[in-house]
């Protein structure tokens, strides 16, 4: 089997597994999502989804966010942790929504990434779940599971991995894949734990590479 062949395969098999695989973090509009994003780096979707509807309530819009105070931001996203950092991007990033893109979130990846704050793994979401768009989200959970499924070798780097994707996923199916390896990777093929591969839909075509390593 190729990798081309392998990844339709799993693909497919993740699909039937988990139909209803989405985005875990709660957004109205494309700018709540580029905040969530940003508090969710070393704190769970859960505790972000709970932190923001305070954050949203008193600062309802990107012009709102754009004139709150930094340390007022930060009070209020501190139990995301990294709360000084997290502030600071978040009231960057909306002052240039407002001044530069007229309080509307660029449907451009290139212009995504200008944003501080903004990494590749947060603009290809953006361009996925709120534009539904292409898009290859490269988060842990899918650098793992590539690699023990076999489609990439040893491959660690995020940028690296997403253009390894990028020639063997259809462009059509990036964004929901890795939805579907995020929900399989806490559920089946975990990091924390040997992966529970007697339970997997994958178990009869996975490479199982670098298991052992625990990628």
């Amino acid at each position: 089997m190729t990798k081309e062949e392998l990844t339709l395969a799993i693909i497919e098999r993740l699909k039937e597994a988990y139909p209803d695989a989405g985005c875990t973090l709660n957004f109205e509009d494309a700018w709540k999502l580029l905040v969530s994003v940003r508090l969710a780096a070393q704190c769970t979707d859960a505790r972000v989804n709970v932190v923001v509807q305070g954050l949203f309530e008193k600062y309802p819009s990107v012009e709102a966010l754009a004139a709150a105070d930094v340390e007022d931001i930060e009070a209020i996203v501190k139990p995301c942790g990294l709360g000084h950092s997290k502030a600071r991007d978040i009231s960057k990033c909306m002052k240039m929504l407002r001044d530069v893109h007229g309080g509307q979130v660029p449907d451009d990846f290139d212009e995504l990434l200008k944003l501080p704050g903004v990494g590749r793994k947060s603009a290809n979401l953006i361009m996925g779940d709120v534009f539904h768009k292409p898009a290859i989200v490269t988060d842990t959970h899918c650098i793992r599971l590539v690699n023990r499924f076999g489609i990439v070798e040893q491959i660690k780097e995020p940028k690296k991995v997403e253009m390894a994707l990028w020639k063997l996923v259809p462009p059509e199916e990036g964004s929901d894949f890795c939805h579907r390896l995020v929900e399989h990777g806490r559920a089946v093929c975990t990091a924390r734990t040997h992966p529970y591969c007697k339970d997997c839909c994958l178990q009869d075509i996975c490479q199982k590479v670098g298991v052992q390593e625990h990628l």
